[in-house]
């Protein structure tokens, strides 16, 4: 796992719309990147829409949100519109910038070995470093506990 200080990778993927999302286009404030397997499957799901339920928390906090699957662009932009997700989700179909962030490798499922992304999470301060960091994260509940973190870390840093 990155650690945190670390500068975080940088990633140009296309989002659910086919446009290219950078790492960068979010310097200047916090951002929110997570890993997840699959689109449209109950675990990405509830992951997804709790992350769009809490998006204007997020923005009040100065705080965007990404992500990352190995899912096709069509799949994403059939998962955003079902749901009606107003954040980008960007296809990473090699696993490439996955790997980058320690989120991508061999998984097992019912007694077949593949390799496919990890359940991680990272907050990216707004200089581009690692804040916080989230390995093999439960959806449910994983918005608000980034959410409460953030209050904490608000909290404490304020004299």
């Amino acid at each position: 796992m990155l650690d945190v200080g670390d500068e975080a990778p940088e990633f140009a993927l296309a989002n659910q719309h086919g446009e290219t999302v950078r790492r960068t286009d979010f310097e200047g404030e916090r951002l929110v990147v997570y890993f997840y397997p699959r689109a449209d499957t109950d675990g990405c799901t509830t992951e997804a829409r709790a992350f769009d339920d809490a998006k204007a928390d997020f923005g009040d906090r100065g705080v965007s949100i990404v992500g990352i699957s190995d899912d096709p662009v069509d799949d994403l932009e059939s998962f955003a519109a079902k749901y009606d997700l107003g954040f980008d989700l960007l296809s990473d179909e090699m696993g490439e910038v996955a790997t980058l962030y320690d989120s991508y490798g061999e998984k097992q499922m019912f007694g077949n070995t593949f390799d496919g992304v990890f359940r991680n999470t990272y907050v990216l301060d707004p200089e581009g470093r690692v804040e916080a960091v989230y390995e093999n994260v439960t959806p449910e509940g994983h918005a608000e506990e980034i959410l409460a973190d953030l209050e904490d870390s608000t909290t404490e840093a304020t004299p």
